[in-house]
């Protein structure tokens, strides 16, 4: 009974919550295992992502598989938390009387209290990581205050909360003395960072600040959200050396009709404007994306704008997601969701073909290029790794012969392009 097994379903900045809880269950004196099907822990906690249809069906499953798991006699207690649970506890607790408790978004230190531990404030920058030792997210913020018409986020999470800089700086400290080379930035929207709690943005200065500290080699920011988007950030992403030419901004869509429909705040021409402005000061900056197609009104017309806008900009990465109706929210209670479901993934698809292509082309002008490439892991006859350009999990790899030489997990190494696939590339060694 000394043993859990934490699972975590959903984005980053549920890991994150799932490594503070590890680390005070730590203390409570538990053993911590992570996402695991091959265990002897008797205590299950499933962290669940209630975010869009198909996340919430695979938190669903994996709450039904533990379910049975208890009914076999294979564990004892199962607890459900997060965005899922968040939503839905009542619903849950009729369906599932498996489930020993469900717990919120905000419920971390009653999960603690529950298992007979005591929540300890001094170990709120402690974690247990669940990523590779040599890298880690940093979130920095919880919520968020924009709303847009079709996100479950705020109704979830609420507003947005900063993390006190002073907290992330400690927590950062810790993780660099611990082994982490890479910090990956996160938060629903990691440029709001600071308005609450000082007034006005600082995440300029956060990254400064980050930058200073020793053992972290490069430091990564996703979610970035386009709309006045802070003009500091962009002089020290340009200046400082650390801070990977990567950035992470979900546009959602490029039609003024649909951002209008979404209650974004930004328009066609401000996108256009922001992507040519990082351009020109970052002028190597891998850009990733992610879109919206299928959102109620969306016609052919506004698709062939989202299609040119693709063409057009040539993201170094992207993803595309169909929309689905969420309740609560306000495409939910105010637009009908009027897109045969056909017609959206067709143009999923339309989309991912298009990127394919321009994904091999710009992989295929890297060939010949020297690029500095972290490892990840060693796969068959091959070392895996990411240049800078790169972020892990969601991104393409590079694929290193050793050549009989022997290369280590997270450790850096000079590696020229040989060859380009469509999301993925081929290198030779350098030197280290």
């Amino acid at each position: 009974m000394k043993k859990i097994n934490v699972i975590t379903l959903g984005c980053s900045k549920n890991t994150v919550d799932s490594e503070h809880l590890m680390a005070q269950l730590a203390a409570a004196g538990y053993t911590l295992t992570h996402d695991s099907d091959r265990t002897d822990a008797k205590i299950v906690v499933i962290n669940t992502c209630g975010f869009i249809g198909d996340a919430k069906q695979e938190s669903i499953d994996m709450i039904l598989r533990a379910a049975a798991a208890k009914q076999a006699g294979k564990i004892e207690r199962l607890f459900v938390v997060g965005c899922l649970s968040q939503r839905y506890a009542e619903e849950l607790r009729a369906e599932l009387p498996e489930v020993d408790e469900f717990f919120g978004v905000n419920d971390w230190d009653d999960i603690v209290r529950v298992l007979q531990g005591t929540p300890d404030p001094a170990l709120a920058t402690e974690r247990q990581l669940t990523t590779p030792k040599h890298y880690a997210y940093l979130k920095i913020g919880e919520g968020c205050n924009w709303k847009c018409g079709y996100c479950a986020i705020p109704l979830i999470r609420g507003s947005h909360v900063s993390v006190p800089m002073e907290t992330l700086l400690e927590e950062a400290e810790k993780l660099a003395a611990r082994g982490v080379r890479e910090l990956i930035v996160i938060a629903q929207d990691t440029t709001y960072y600071g308005l609450d709690l000082y007034g006005r943005r600082r995440l300029a200065e956060l990254l400064e600040a980050l930058c200073r500290i020793d053992g972290i080699r490069w430091i990564r920011l996703h979610y970035a959200y386009p709309t006045a988007f802070p003009d500091d950030v962009i002089e020290v992403m340009a200046r400082e050396p650390k801070i990977c030419k990567y950035l992470d901004i979900p546009f959602q869509h490029i039609s003024d009709n649909q951002l209008k429909a979404m209650q974004r705040r930004h328009t066609k021409a401000d996108a256009y404007a922001l992507i040519a402005k990082l351009r020109k000061a970052i002028p190597d900056l891998a850009l990733r994306t992610t879109l919206l197609v299928g959102y109620p009104g969306e016609t052919e017309a506004d698709f062939e704008e989202l299609l040119e806008f693709v063409r057009t900009v040539r993201f170094d990465r992207l993803g595309v997601f169909p929309y689905s109706e969420e309740e609560g929210t306000y495409s939910a209670q105010n637009l009908t969701d009027d897109v045969p479901e056909a017609v959206k993934q067709e143009r999923v698809d339309r989309i991912m073909a298009l990127q394919q292509k321009i994904s091999l082309e710009n992989n295929r002008r890297r060939i010949g290029s020297t690029v500095q490439v972290i490892i990840d892991s060693k796969q068959g006859d091959y070392y895996v790794g990411r240049s800078q350009y790169d972020s892990p999990e969601v991104d393409q790899e590079i694929l290193i012969r050793p050549d009989n030489k022997r290369l280590i997990r997270g450790c850096f190494y000079r590696v020229r392009i040989k060859e380009a696939e469509d999301y993925d590339l081929y290198g030779e060694l350098l030197t280290k």
